[in-house]
């Protein structure tokens, strides 16, 4: 495990207290095993970062854009806050050598669950540096590390889904709007598979897997967006 003098340097952050950071990466499972580690887990501190960093994003993009409308700008804070960018900014950081997890827990290759392990560290973070620290320095990590990629967002359209994306551009260009197929349902019903086609009229356009047909329908829509070179 890192140590946390290390991880304190990549924050850019020096804490007064400490165990705050510590608290930030205890993952609930690691207390199963280690009932007397002196710490609780970080969901109360991930439930007040979420708050932090959404009023830090959302004040940001209120003041810098003040003519666009309320639609576009919900659209642009999801696409800084949802889990996928958390979890790149965990990596970015090297956060993930810092978790407390269980031995089950750190073993498991599950990309997906671990995807919110990190988004959700990151989170409480944010309300361990709030806490230790007040809204000045949350407020130039959540700068530094999260709303330093909204232009590349905005320049590459990466707030729009791919769903979203692909529909757009397949009426634009076609005049047609895709529509999905299911083609397959594999594996028990708590652990199932789905397949999916994306059409643009009868043409089948590609497949898109996932463990429910939403996840595969954007699956399909993200390699749709490839084969047609959108």
């Amino acid at each position: 495990m890192n140590d946390l003098k290390q991880l304190e340097k990549r924050v850019g952050v020096k804490f007064k207290d400490i165990n705050l950071l510590r608290q930030s990466m205890v993952h609930r499972s690691y207390l199963n095993e280690n009932p007397d580690f002196g710490l609780p887990h970080n969901e109360r501190l991930e439930f007040l970062g979420d708050a932090v960093l959404e009023i830090i994003v959302t004040e940001y993009l209120f003041i810098k854009f003040p003519e666009t409308p309320e639609g576009d700008l919900t659209n642009w804070r999801a696409s800084l806050v949802n889990s996928k960018m958390l979890s790149l900014v965990a990596q970015e950081i090297e956060l993930e050598g810092n978790l407390y997890l269980s031995r089950g827990e750190a073993k498991d290759s599950n990309s997906k669950a671990r995807q919110y392990i990190l988004a959700n560290a990151v989170e409480a973070l944010i309300g361990a540096i709030y806490l230790d620290q007040g809204i000045k320095k949350s407020s130039e990590f959540v700068h530094s590390k999260i709303i330093s990629k909204l232009e590349n967002i905005l320049e590459n359209e990466l707030y729009l889904d791919p769903k979203s994306k692909f529909q757009e551009k397949s009426q634009a260009l076609h005049k047609t709007t895709p529509h999905y197929k299911v083609l397959s349902e594999t594996g028990p019903d708590h652990d199932k598979i789905f397949e999916v086609g994306l059409y643009l009229g009868d043409e089948l356009v590609c497949r898109g897997q996932g463990s429910s047909k939403q996840e595969a329908q954007v699956d399909a829509a993200g390699k749709g967006l490839k084969e047609k070179k959108w």
